[in-house]
């Protein structure tokens, strides 16, 4: 029965972030095969545990790996020559494989792979949940906040291959961009995986966990303008100044926006984490109370505030949209 749990655990919150864009898009495919690439996405989460483990094996009969990845530069060496190739390699080929036999019946959209690149990046996250929970090394909490990450690490690809696949012209410079994106992808997967290790080792290094949500909001919004593009649609545009001295004002604007959005949810993510060991009766004390209402405070502004700066930016780009 507990392991039933962790599976429907694991398996529920990206189900729903995978109905979140399937009700978004305008022709969408069959349940059933976005199903098919959400289980093959999950197939490869494990073969990708399997590659990282025999990397970990190899490495360690040549070299002492495990005490170079105690330093922060062993560590970020690791991601990016092994976790991130591998783990974006085999979402690629959980993508690819089973676009190979679809596309022998249908002619797919770049909004249908696209589409179906998230269910394949969904479906490892479902997998990862339950490697994570079932050994006991990450909260339920932290886990189901990260839902959405490997979705957001596959979007340059996922977009640039549905792109591909769907044009009429398949040109090489069209295929090199399938692998620049990928490229782009492992670079920011690694990235991530650095930024949130960070917290471990001390100052300076252990600022750098402070970017690690503005730079996850920054993710998804990239992740919404490529999902906007595969459906035909204009990008949302932010940065509309006609001379330097304005855009460099607006991309000052996006960097604080990205700041204090990011770290306002990184507020509410650290306030979880210190109330949720506490018992229901507890949070109700005076002080913990005021607590808890004081930390949601601060970081609401700080929401807010980011909030108002993007309403202004949008508005400007439509004023100046409206007006040539």
């Amino acid at each position: 029965m507990h392991n039933l749990s962790l599976v429907l655990w694991a398996i529920i919150p990206p189900l729903l972030f995978l109905w979140f864009y399937y009700r978004r898009i305008s022709a969408p495919p069959f349940p059933l095969q976005i199903l098919c690439f959400f289980v093959v996405g999950a197939i490869s989460g494990f073969v990708a545990l399997g590659l990282e483990w025999a990397i970990e094996i190899a490495a360690n009969s040549v070299m002492n790996w495990a005490k170079i990845q105690r330093y922060f530069v062993g560590f970020a060496l690791r991601q990016l020559v092994v976790i991130g190739p591998v783990e974006e390699g085999c979402k690629f080929a959980a993508v690819i494989i089973p676009i190979c036999y679809f596309q022998r019946s249908y002619r797919l959209r770049t909004s249908t792979v696209f589409l179906f690149t998230i269910a394949a990046a969904l479906g490892f996250t479902a997998e990862e949940n339950w490697v994570y929970w079932f050994h006991g090394t990450a909260p339920i909490l932290e886990r189901i906040i990260s839902t959405p990450v490997h979705s957001m690490f596959v979007a340059p690809w996922g977009y640039a291959l549905g792109k591909y696949i769907f044009s009429s012209r398949r040109l090489n410079k069209d295929r090199s961009s399938i692998f620049t994106a990928w490229l782009n992808s492992v670079l920011f997967h690694a990235l991530v995986n650095i930024l949130s290790r960070s917290w471990v080792y001390p100052p300076p290094i252990s600022f750098l966990g402070y970017c690690l949500f503005p730079f996850l909001l920054w993710l998804f919004w990239r992740l919404e303008q490529f999902w906007r593009k595969s459906q035909g649609k204009r990008p949302i545009t932010l940065i509309s100044g006609n001379t330097s001295k304005q855009r460099f004002w607006q991309r000052s604007l996006i960097l604080l926006m990205l700041i204090l959005g990011g770290n306002a949810i990184f507020g509410i993510f650290i306030l979880v984490r210190k109330v949720s060991p506490l018992p229901i009766i507890r949070i109700f004390d005076t002080e913990i109370f005021l607590f808890i209402f004081r930390e949601i405070f601060i970081n609401f502004c700080l929401g807010f505030v980011a909030w108002l700066i993007y309403l202004y930016l949008r508005n400007l780009a439509r004023r100046r949209y409206f007006f040539q």
